[in-house]
């Protein structure tokens, strides 16, 4: 079974940074496209970042030049460096990982969320 265990959140003042920390376990399928959500209270979950094994990555339009996505392959680690942090990017963040299994078959999945508080 799939596990996505996140790490790295925290509380940080205005303009400082943190990195989170994705790491995948539990297949041997590829992890087809990897990505960072998050959630605010009283707002629905969006897309912050995403990369596909590739190397190419989206952003969200609030977190271009301030954050960026990598991954390691070759660990099934993704990770965010999220630098300039501002209180409106206070959310629970949650990694998600695309698994391919087969042409025109795949499987989401979701880790269960870090923290993150900007606030001085």
């Amino acid at each position: 079974q799939v596990q996505l265990v996140e790490s790295g959140g925290g509380l940080v003042q205005p303009g400082g940074s943190l990195r989170l920390s994705c790491a995948a376990s539990g297949t041997i399928f590829t992890y087809y496209y990897m990505a960072w959500y998050r959630q605010a209270p009283g707002k629905q979950r969006e897309s912050v970042a995403g990369i596909f094994i590739g190397g190419t990555t989206n952003y969200a339009d609030s977190v271009k030049g301030r954050f960026t996505i990598s991954r390691d392959n070759a660990k099934n680690m993704v990770y965010l460096q999220m630098n300039s942090l501002k209180p409106e990017d206070t959310a629970v963040y949650y990694c998600y990982a695309d698994v391919r299994v087969g042409p025109g078959t795949k499987y989401d999945y979701w880790g269960q969320g870090t923290q993150v508080t900007v606030s001085s």
